[in-house]
């Protein structure tokens, strides 16, 4: 598993799929995270159930941020951060084929933890200052190294990642770029073209 991690935003929802749409007909997007925080839980159903049934279409793997009840009620994967409950708790209830991923911080201990309890894949971040979490500090790559060096699950890393400034990411040991701004922070005409420069980001790290 390698390449773009594309979390959703909180544009309108029209807006949302369809630059979704638009990027999931490139092929180019690794893994699709929802995570709406400004939409009532009562009104997520719609659109979960759209993502879906759109991951589906392109065989792209679909996760809930932070909600495990959903991703048991719909039956994806998950993303836990420390507060948002038990990764084990999350390998015990849901299908065996689903991406569970975990939030590390700068913590290699903390991967190390989630990996033995059933993560599938880990999350380092926020590696460079970030509009989304401005709260989370940048951690740089050299924790990227060492989890690279030490686990054999994919290693995500996050926070205000762009094409310009994660070639150095992916070659610390970066399997996965999860990005919101970058892609849909932009005019939907644009979206697909960015992902495309994402895809070559990734195939002259090869």
């Amino acid at each position: 598993m390698r390449g773009l991690y594309l979390i959703t935003n909180d544009d309108p929802i029209e807006l949302l799929l369809a630059k979704l749409e638009g990027a999931m007909a490139t092929y180019d997007v690794a893994v699709l995270q929802y995570r709406r925080k400004k939409v009532p839980k009562e009104n997520q159903a719609y659109e979960i159930e759209y993502m879906k049934h759109l991951c589906a279409q392109y065989k792209v793997p679909f996760v809930i941020n932070d909600d495990l009840e959903a991703a048991v009620r719909y039956g994806v994967g998950v993303h836990l951060g420390q507060e948002d409950g038990s990764v084990a708790e999350a390998a015990a209830r849901l299908p065996k084929n689903v991406l569970i991923g975990s939030s590390c911080n700068n913590s290699v201990e903390l991967a190390e933890q989630a990996i033995a309890q059933g993560a599938t894949y880990v999350a380092f971040g926020a590696i460079y200052a970030t509009d989304t979490k401005p709260e989370a500090g940048n951690i740089g790559i050299e924790t990227l190294k060492q989890a690279k060096a030490k686990f054999n699950v994919p290693i995500c890393a996050i926070g205000g990642l762009t094409v310009e400034n994660s070639g150095d990411v992916i070659e610390a040991g970066a399997d996965l770029c999860a990005v919101i701004s970058d892609i849909l922070n932009r005019p939907m005409s644009a979206v697909p073209a960015r992902i495309e420069e994402w895809s070559d980001l990734f195939a002259s790290k090869a």
